[in-house]
């Protein structure tokens, strides 16, 4: 008793958290019927053995009913403890009890109560009808509600294991002491010794609450974060299990189909889902699905994605949709104004170097010259920016990093013969994203491009570790203006604070892309450093055939 009330005053200071109330229903009610069979042992009448009997069945039924409600609630399935719900449940406790107090009326709960008053130690009931199915109603509520608690034993919290198992130990003491006695199988003169039992559960309960956390941290949230996510996300998502029939469908899912999720489920997926049939059993339908009419339609990505069982076997699937329209008419203005940038820009900058051709060899053609060739260049670099971006929805296949420096070096060289490019050699060469070959071009032509030396010199430097591989770019030059830096680092530009080109911002968003990682540094005793740091994808650098026609 006192354990139990040890017990119940913590798991009662505990409220408002998940499980608290139904846990100190639990508890009042086994020490109620504890208190109840105390008082019918030393009883000095029949009636009054009967009369404490008989009120200990608001107990004995209060139990399994707390039980239930407190495995839901604790484990996040609060729904069902709405009033109707507990109503519902409450109907055969109530009977029992007034059956109970009504029992010298009927033979339904006792056949035939007897009770030998020597020494007024003994009072023996035989159940009757109502009794086994009362007993039957407590073990059904005592299994529904180890179910849930059951599934945390395998949770990847140790604080969660420790609560269920604790849980489950409480329930089974007085479960399986009970259906030893009513099986004949306790030598207990008739007088349930269940209650004894409660003892155990008491110190099993007042271990949960202070050593594992019960009701200091519950798994409720868990259960309803996961549909709250499932619900909310903004993609569509569809369950459909391994007859193709649909299960569960999220909010976004309703609206895009347009149709009530009270009439869709349970219906086969094809009638609900366009284009289900051509969906493969894992992967993404192949281009996009447009749901709507021509003139309304939006285009979306669908991808089934499967679900299998701790065995491994195939159960049911997720199918998502994803909006794509504002993603191709994304794709629609890169390539228009890859074509302005390619063929517009480059045509009227010819046109202007032509007529500058004209005039006389002076100062101011020259330099109409250069703005003209500075306008070119500037419209190659965002026509490489917006290749960069392409190519990260193409995942491109991995490239040698000899190779991709080679070429680097190698064109750099060529618009700038008076550089000198000195370069390290690891001792292994390895493969990295295809699309990092802009971002090593861009790095090295800014170290020659801004040095105002007619001989520039830049120094690169290659080392591999384990799955890094770190280029360092290293010149002679200026370095790189405080202004530029802090654009790159706010990784945004403003009307009054931008950088003066594109090269850097292509290093950076490339780097970036490739899951890396760039530093621009001072270097000793003038220039600047910019080392990348990428992942090695392979240490197969074979360089595949499209790659020496890039």
């Amino acid at each position: 008793m006192a354990i139990g009330s040890a017990a119940t005053i913590l798991a009662w200071r505990a409220r408002p958290e998940p499980g608290s109330k139904p846990l100190v229903a639990l508890l009042v009610a086994q020490s109620w019927w504890s208190t109840c069979i105390i008082f019918k042992l030393r009883a000095p009448t029949l009636d009054a053995k009967l009369l404490w009997a008989n009120l200990a069945w608001i107990g004995v039924v209060a139990i399994p009913v707390a039980w239930f409600l407190f495995a839901l609630e604790y484990t996040g399935r609060d729904e069902y403890l709405q009033p109707r719900y507990v109503g519902a449940l409450s109907v055969v406790p109530v009977l029992t009890v007034i059956l109970a107090l009504t029992g010298q009326y009927h033979d339904l709960l006792y056949v035939r109560p007897t009770g030998v008053e020597l020494n007024g130690v003994v009072l023996f009931e035989q159940g009757g009808p109502w009794f086994w199915i009362t007993a039957a109603y407590t073990y059904i509520l005592g299994i529904f509600g180890m179910i849930p608690i059951l599934g945390l034993l395998t949770s990847d919290a140790v604080t969660f294991r420790g609560q269920s198992a604790a849980l489950v130990v409480g329930l089974l003491a007085p479960w399986v002491t009970n259906i030893l006695f009513l099986a004949g199988l306790l030598p207990t003169s008739g007088v349930d010794p269940t209650p004894i039992a409660f003892s155990v559960s008491g110190i099993v309960y007042l271990a949960a609450l202070t050593q594992f956390r019960l009701l200091g941290t519950s798994p409720a949230p868990n259960k309803r974060a996961r549909q709250f996510l499932f619900d909310r996300m903004q993609g569509g998502a569809i369950v459909v299990d391994a007859n193709d029939y649909v299960v569960d469908m999220n909010d976004s899912s309703v609206r895009i189909l347009g149709v009530d999720s009270t009439d869709v489920l349970g219906a086969p997926a094809n009638e609900i889902i366009p284009e289900y049939d051509r969906l493969p059993e894992d992967g993404a339908l192949p281009g996009h699905l447009t749901i709507g009419d021509e003139l309304g339609g939006h285009p979306y990505d669908v991808v089934a994605t499967r679900i299998t069982n701790v065995r491994g076997t195939p159960i049911g699937r997720v199918i998502t949709f994803h909006d794509i329209g504002e993603h191709l008419r994304q794709q629609q203005r890169l390539e228009v104004l890859n074509r302005v940038l390619r063929h517009n820009i480059r045509t009227e900058t010819n046109v202007i170097y032509g007529y500058v051709s004209r005039f006389e060899d002076d100062e101011n053609a020259r330099t109409v010259k250069e703005r003209a060739l500075r306008i070119e260049e500037i419209g190659k670099k965002g026509r490489k920016a917006i290749e960069l971006f392409d190519k990260t929805r193409d995942r491109t296949e991995p490239k040698s990093l000899q190779s991709l420096l080679d070429r680097c070096i190698e064109s750099t060289r060529d618009s700038y013969p008076k550089a000198t490019i000195e370069r390290s050699h690891p001792d292994e060469d390895v493969a990295v994203a295809g699309l990092l070959r802009p971002v090593f071009s861009n790095a090295i032509e800014n170290a020659v491009e801004h040095n105002p030396s007619e001989t520039p010199h830049v120094w690169i430097t290659v080392e591999v570790e384990g799955d890094t591989v770190h280029v360092e770019v290293a010149d002679d030059g200026p370095g790189i203006a405080e202004y530029e830096l802090a654009v790159l680092e706010d990784g945004t530009e403003t009307p009054l604070k931008h950088g003066s080109g594109l090269g850097l911002w292509i290093v950076k968003w490339g780097t970036d892309i490739a899951g890396g990682d760039v530093r621009f540094t001072e270097n000793d005793p003038e220039g600047s450093v910019v080392t990348i740091e990428v992942p090695v994808l392979s240490r197969d650098a074979q360089v595949a055939p499209s790659e020496r026609s890039d």
